[in-house]
């Protein structure tokens, strides 16, 4: 029986309901509060079904499940492990088949957020066959006439038997014995982008990259589907190799996989492409231009097109680039931050959308008068043009990108925001390059979220900055509040009688030794600065430190005013001039060598940048307040994940074997 308010109205005799309406319809209202209290014990006894399985349970009660079955609780900091719910549906299924490789691997991926792959390391040891199981594919000499089985030696999916280890796997270096196994798992994720314009070389040659450099392209991860299967090439975030490519070009190549093209508007077909060794050779050329094939060199992120096909006209290519965390802007979850206002209006930019580009949708907002406004880039299109606003007092302009979308702007000129009195202007979602932001008037706020402001402004095509020394980020306004998150900016330079708040984000001068936060002049001290969970690769000159925190300042930091502030279990040069430190690293001049931050890379566009590398001193690993890693990543809590998997493999682990951790990415 239903019973909405308006079906319970209607059972009632009409002689109630006409003299209902005459009385200004109290009945009707009652029945519509009892409907509305049926609902809600209806929706009570739904969920009160629900609970009973851990599929479909609230999450309030996935503890609780998991305690009748023994489940003991690891830490759920890092958002991918936040819900133990997966855990705790695979526990009983774990402790079947308890000690098997594939519930290792499944395990770790559960309660790391990491894809993994487990090797058990006896499997290639060098022994004498034994007559009654006889492994005819361990060639105690590899097969050189397999390139692939080659290229995979040293990777967690190569066949290739070893002679005997006597180190410990715990220690990452002992491998091939008879009671070791190793987990491999892939901390770099698959950040896609898709129908991305690349970068014009010339009329045949282009880079996947929209901004012209290098990329290595990643594998999209296919979902495994059976818990008893071990992950294979296809099911982990790895490089592409060229070999690899060519060997399994369906695999890889295709609409919903790790790489498509589309030539003049239309998608290229397979039968069109092959894997190619594009590397440098000289004289501003390529190893190699095909003749009736596209070129794809993976390893490069380069495309060729060949040469007894007419050139196109446009290119547009979807790939996977490797990352470490949603910094930056890409085509990530970010819903939350993209927050309305009450009477804002908004202007669609993109394919298909009423405007084609901002210019063109900034020029309508200036013709409606300048009202509080939202412009949205709904695809993950490069754009290019001069951004100049002048935002109305009280007014707000956002510019943004749609959730799950990263464009591209080539700013041909400074990007020049100019604000009245109590006036606001956000970027989101966004990366530009080329020219610096400039705001300027009496903005009162200036937001940044998840943003690129690329390091450098522009880039070569082997990834270097061509204007290392140009800030990214001029702070022009003297009353502006500043926040800044989850961004990867370049120098900035702020009025001191501004205030910045900086958080989860890489500040990147290029140079330890260049100025990263400073003045407008570049050297004198810049506004009041509040840092939190940042890596600052630069100097930093600041009228006063308020609060630093759980971050990595990588150059000299000078605080102007020591009276007032704090820096807190954070990483900075002893030479530092700052306010109170507590628990910062180094604690003395002759520990400044050994627990300096190493990382995979500095250089932006890398894979690995910003990543702390493995060898990274423990004081730095596990650094921060809460013994997470100091710096832009540690909202990963890599630390804590590691621990997790340590403390399941005491409980899932067979007796007599030992077992290491081995990062790949």
């Amino acid at each position: 029986m239903s019973f909405d308010a308006q079906g319970l109205y209607g059972l009632l005799p009409a002689l109630y309901r006409l003299r209902d309406a005459e009385s200004g319809a109290p009945l009707k209202a009652l029945l519509e509060v009892l409907a509305e209290q049926v609902a809600v014990l209806t929706d009570n006894l739904e969920q009160l079904y629900d609970d009973q399985f851990i599929e479909t349970c609230a999450p309030w009660v996935v503890p609780y499940l998991g305690d009748l079955i023994g489940y003991g609780a690891v830490h759920g900091v890092a958002p991918q492990v936040g819900s133990p719910r997966a855990e705790v549906a695979h526990t009983i299924g774990f402790r079947r088949r308890k000690g098997t490789a594939a519930v290792l691997e499944q395990l770790a991926h559960d309660v790391t957020g990491w894809p993994a792959r487990v090797v058990e390391f006896f499997q290639q040891l060098g022994t004498t066959q034994y007559m009654n199981h006889v492994r005819p594919e361990q060639w105690y000499t590899p097969n050189l006439r397999q390139a692939l089985a080659l290229e995979d030696l040293d990777t967690p999916f190569g066949q290739a038997v070893r002679t005997v280890e006597v180190r410990r796997p715990a220690t990452r270096q002992g491998r091939y014995n008879i009671p070791n196994l190793g987990i491999f798992l892939w901390r770099l994720r698959p950040y896609a982008l898709t129908n991305s314009l690349a970068f014009r070389l010339d009329d045949r040659r282009y880079l996947c990259s929209p901004l012209g450099n290098n990329t290595p392209l990643f594998t999209r991860p296919e979902t495994e589907e059976d818990v008893t299967h071990l992950a294979e090439p296809l099911n982990v975030p790895m490089l592409i190799s060229r070999r690899r490519l060519y060997d399994h070009l369906g695999a890889y190549y295709g609409p919903g996989k790790s790489l498509l093209l589309r030539r003049n508007g239309a998608a290229v077909d397979i039968t069109e492409v092959q894997a190619y060794n594009l590397a440098d050779a000289g004289n501003g050329t390529w190893a190699h231009q095909p003749l009736d094939k596209i070129a794809i060199d993976p390893v490069l992120g380069r495309i060729a097109f060949p040469l007894n096909a007419p050139p196109p006209q446009t290119v547009e290519v979807t790939f996977h680039a490797g990352f470490s965390a949603d910094l930056g802007g890409g085509e990530y979850e970010r819903a939350a931050s993209l927050i309305g206002f009450p009477g804002e209006r908004r202007y669609e930019v993109g394919a298909g959308q009423p405007f084609a580009t901002l210019d063109t949708a900034l020029a309508q907002w200036t013709a409606e008068g300048k009202p509080s406004a939202v412009i949205e880039i709904n695809d993950s299109g490069t754009y290019r043009g001069t951004i100049v606003a002048d935002i109305p007092e009280d007014k707000r302009l956002e510019i943004r990108a749609a959730n799950e979308t990263r464009p591209v702007l080539f700013l041909t000129g400074a990007m020049d925001i100019r604000g009245a009195a109590d006036s606001e202007f956000s970027l989101n979602g966004l990366l530009l390059a080329n020219q610096l932001v400039r705001v300027r008037g009496d903005l009162s706020q200036l937001r940044l979220q998840h943003c690129t402001l690329v390091p450098g402004m522009s880039l070569r095509n082997d990834g270097t900055p061509v204007q290392p020394s140009t800030p990214s980020l001029s702070i022009e306004a003297t009353r502006s509040e500043v926040t800044i998150n989850h961004c990867i900016l370049g120098a900035i330079y702020a009025a001191v009688t501004a205030r910045v708040a900086i958080s989860d984000t890489i500040l990147d001068a290029n140079n330890a030794a260049a100025m990263a936060y400073a003045g407008l002049d570049g050297t004198s001290p810049g506004a009041p600065l509040t840092i939190a969970r940042s890596t600052i690769h630069g100097q930093i000159h600041t009228h006063e430190m308020t609060l630093g925190e759980n971050s990595l300042f990588l150059g000299v930091v000078t605080s102007e005013r020591r009276q007032h502030g704090c820096v807190r279990f954070s990483y900075l040069p002893v030479a530092s001039q700052v306010p109170r430190r507590y628990r910062c690293q180094p604690h003395h001049d002759y520990e400044e060598v050994r627990v300096r931050p190493p990382f995979t890379s500095l250089r932006y566009g890398d894979p690995g940048y910003g990543q702390l590398a493995q060898h990274c001193a423990a004081a730095i690993r596990t650094g921060a307040d809460n013994e997470a890693e100091m710096g832009a990543m540690h909202a990963l809590y890599q630390p804590q994940r590691e621990t997790n998997l340590r403390v399941r493999l005491q409980e899932y682990l067979r007796f007599g074997l030992e077992a290491g951790i081995f990062y790949v990415t």
